[in-house]
């Protein structure tokens, strides 16, 4: 009976999955992710409810469109794969219910790191609509546990800093540093973590994005002149300070 319970959380996770997969494919074409009803992007053939089974559909179809066998990525299982998981995760405590609502906060927030991550990767963007929606949950949540200061200052500071260092980059150097959905992304992001942690993760993750883009020019596999995406370096930093707290504490009291 539990395996059946946990199979139908998983299951539902993998459905916001294939929903991800439609935002993802989407919204950075400026398309609805309403209508029409998904379809192969090459032949344009409906995809019907059968055939969009979240992962068993992409499996029993062998990877390739019903009609003109075009190859289906095998990022939609994994991306409805980790949703599936994630989602079990944090909802494998179902009768308590004082951990229903935190579930459901850490699972949005998951959902949408994961399109932005995915997006920004693929095509160096983070979408306003996306950083929007991002912060209305956050703030929303924000309010049952933090101070309008705590709030506010997290906000200026998250926007308001990466923004100038940005300005002041432009004016020096002729080029700009940021992107302007990078700097709405920590600006959101302080919403929830406020004015301490919101500039730990601004250092924390120019760091990470130091260290990982020197080591991939040093070994050839980024070219200098073709800069790697940095959305996905605020991700990783920021999921640490809201999944797992207990470990952005250690760190943090050892750069503090």
């Amino acid at each position: 009976m539990i395996f059946l319970l946990y199979f139908l959380i998983f299951m539902i996770g993998a459905s916001f999955g294939s929903f991800l997969n439609v935002v993802i494919y989407r919204v950075p074409l400026g398309k609805s992710v309403i209508k029409p009803r998904s379809q192969c992007p090459k032949c344009e053939k409906p995809i019907y409810w059968y055939e969009n089974i979240p992962i068993f559909s992409w499996i029993l179809l062998r990877a390739k469109c019903a009609n003109c066998k075009v190859k289906i990525s095998s990022e939609y299982p994994i991306v409805e794969s980790l949703c599936g998981f994630v989602t079990l995760f944090f909802f494998k405590d179902l009768l308590d219910l004082n951990h229903f609502h935190y579930a459901f906060f850490r699972t949005t927030i998951f959902y949408i790191f994961l399109a932005h991550f995915v997006i920004d990767l693929k095509h160096k963007i983070l979408p306003d609509s996306l950083n929007i929606y991002l912060g209305f949950v956050l703030l929303i949540y924000s309010f049952f546990q933090f101070n309008y200061i705590h709030i506010g200052l997290g906000f200026l500071i998250g926007g308001g800093f990466p923004y100038l260092i940005t300005w002041l980059f432009y004016k020096i150097r002729g080029q700009i540093g940021l992107g302007g959905g990078d700097i709405k992304l920590y600006a959101v992001l302080g919403l929830y973590l406020g004015p301490l942690d919101i500039m730990l993760t601004i250092f924390l993750s120019c760091f990470l994005g130091a260290v990982v883009g020197v080591f991939l020019i040093a070994t050839k596999f980024l070219d200098r002149n073709n800069p790697i995406p940095f959305g996905p370096f605020i991700l990783i930093v920021a999921a640490i300070q809201i999944f797992f707290p207990e470990l952005f504490n250690q760190i943090k009291n050892i750069i503090l």
